[in-house]
């Protein structure tokens, strides 16, 4: 399965996307400030360029895995329904523990992938539903899945 997240609103604090699977659009996304980081960079550019829980990941593609627990969301009554099993993006270049995750607002991006529907600015909402969708969809996937961040 291949996920899409094409960034079209980069903003002074948050970056807007939008999620592609298998080439259809799916949802919204919110991530925080786009600062220029990419897989193709060095990692000590892409550390020199980030803000720790104020930066969007770095650009690239990336393995994303459904069977790890979160630590942080496996208490949270929202996720009991996947046993806190939270999609994981593998082989971040200095990041740890991104995720696709629940929230509304940049204060709850933390470096992961919100998603929902962007109807207010700078924000998504009916993240909880969308989520729940998502999770679905990935949890049918046959074969490896994919993200690539544009």
């Amino acid at each position: 399965m291949e996920l899409e997240l094409r960034r079209i609103a980069k903003k002074d604090v948050y970056t807007i996307g939008k999620l592609y699977i298998d080439g259809e659009y799916f949802c919204d996304t919110l991530e925080d400030k786009d600062r220029g980081l990419s897989q193709s960079l060095s990692l000590e550019e892409n550390k020199k360029r980030k803000v720790a829980g104020m930066t969007a990941i770095p650009t690239g593609r990336y393995l994303v895995r459904m069977d790890i627990v979160s630590p942080k969301y496996s208490k949270r009554g929202q996720y009991a329904f996947c046993e806190g099993k939270v999609p994981r993006l593998i082989n971040v270049p200095a990041y740890q523990g991104v995720l696709i995750h629940i929230g509304n607002s940049i204060y709850d991006t933390e470096g992961c992938i919100l998603v929902g529907e962007n109807k207010e600015v700078g924000r998504v909402l009916s993240s909880t539903i969308t989520f729940r969708k998502l999770y679905a969809r990935l949890k049918e996937a046959k074969d490896a899945i994919y993200i690539t961040i544009k």
